[in-house]
C-alpha cells in the first residue's frame, strides 16, 4: 500500500519534471538523465516506474490532454443570457490562456511526433474529437435558441478548432512583433461572424 502511495505521488512528479525539461531543452534535449537530475533522483527510479521512455511520453501526453480539457474554463453555466454565454464561451476559446494550456513548444513537439508515432496520434485524434464533439453540442444549443445560423453543426466546429489552433502558428512566424490578443481578436471576430452570417 505504502508503495502505491509512494508511486502516485512519484509519477505525476516525474512527468510535471519531464513537462519542465521539455519547456527548457526540447524533445530532443529531454533525456530521462535531464529529468532524473532535475528531480535528484537516480534514473533507475524512473525507469522503475515507466519501465522506459516511451511510455513516461505516453503518459504525459496524457497528463497534457487532462490539462488540455480542464473543465474550469468552460464553466458558463453561471451566465443565463445566450448571447452573453457565446459570447463567452468564444472569448475563452480564442483566449491567450486557453492557448497556453500547454506550452507551444511542447505542444507542437508532440504534433511532429504524432506523425512518427500511431499511438500519440490516437491520443491527440480523441482528444480533439471529444472537443470537437462539446463544440458542435454548444452550436446547436445556440443555433436553436437563435443566436448563430449554421447549417452543418460538425463543420462549424472544425473551422472554430481549425481557427484555434493556427493562432499559435501566427504568433510564431506571421506576427511581426504584434501581441497574441490582437491577431486572436480578428480570428475569433472571424468564427463569431461566419457562425452569426451562416455560411457554414
Amino acid at each position: 500500500m505504502r508503495k502505491n502511495k509512494n508511486a502516485d505521488y512519484r509519477k505525476p512528479e516525474i512527468l510535471e519534471s519531464y513537462y519542465e525539461v521539455m519547456m527548457e531543452k526540447g524533445i530532443e534535449g529531454a533525456s530521462i538523465g535531464k529529468i532524473a537530475e532535475r528531480l535528484n533522483i537516480h534514473p533507475s527510479l524512473i525507469i522503475h516506474y515507466f519501465k522506459n521512455k516511451k511510455n513516461m511520453t505516453l503518459s504525459l501526453v496524457d497528463l497534457l490532454i487532462e490539462k488540455y480539457e480542464a473543465p474550469e474554463f468552460l464553466a458558463f453555466d453561471d451566465i443565463e443570457d445566450d448571447e452573453e454565454r457565446f459570447t463567452a464561451l468564444m472569448k475563452t476559446l480564442f483566449s491567450f490562456a486557453w492557448s497556453r494550456t500547454v506550452d507551444p513548444g511542447v505542444h507542437f513537439g508532440f504534433y511532429y511526433m504524432s506523425f512518427r508515432s500511431d499511438a500519440i496520434k490516437a491520443r491527440f485524434r480523441q482528444m480533439f474529437e471529444r472537443f470537437r464533439v462539446y463544440l458542435q453540442d454548444q452550436l446547436v444549443v445556440f443555433k436553436n435558441r437563435g443566436v448563430i445560423r449554421i447549417s452543418n453543426e460538425k463543420k462549424a466546429a472544425d473551422v472554430v478548432i481549425t481557427l484555434m489552433e493556427g493562432l499559435e502558428f501566427h504568433a510564431h512566424f506571421l506576427a511581426d512583433g504584434e501581441p497574441f490578443e490582437k491577431f486572436a481578436e480578428s480570428a475569433r471576430d472571424t468564427a463569431i461572424a461566419v457562425l452569426k452570417i451562416g455560411l457554414i
